[in-house]
């Protein structure tokens, strides 16, 4: 399931991508794009992340994954939703919420690296 949700965040992704390319510029300001695209880099690196992830778990079933998945699927929804969310030109006080999903999207990699550790004890 967790290459799945992956691969959903991928196809997001590209698509957000392609919209903030050729749909969002006729609209939108410079600094409404560069949240845009701030929100595309992130949601595929983070998207990428997640299918990583999931592949490691097929490789090595005895390293616990879940908690990290979580923590940075929930990151990207938070960060990269509130960045598109504004770029939209909706309210810029949503603002506040975007470190709370880079938060813990940082959560999510520093949870995995605990794990990691710990499995390779």
């Amino acid at each position: 399931m967790w290459i799945v949700i992956a691969a959903l965040n991928l196809a997001c992704a590209v698509m957000l991508g392609a919209f903030g390319a050729h749909g969002l510029k006729a609209r939108a300001d410079e600094v409404q794009l560069a949240w845009w695209q701030t929100a595309t880099d992130y949601f595929f690196y983070h998207a990428l992340g997640l299918l990583a992830l999931g592949i490691l778990v097929k490789v090595i079933p005895q390293l616990p994954i879940k908690a990290s998945f979580w923590l940075i699927q929930f990151g990207i929804l938070l960060f990269c939703g509130s960045l598109y969310i504004m770029a939209l030109g909706l309210p810029r006080g949503l603002g506040m919420i975007t470190p709370l999903g880079g938060l813990l999207m940082i959560l999510g990699w520093l949870t995995l690296a605990w794990n990691a550790y710990k499995y390779a004890k």
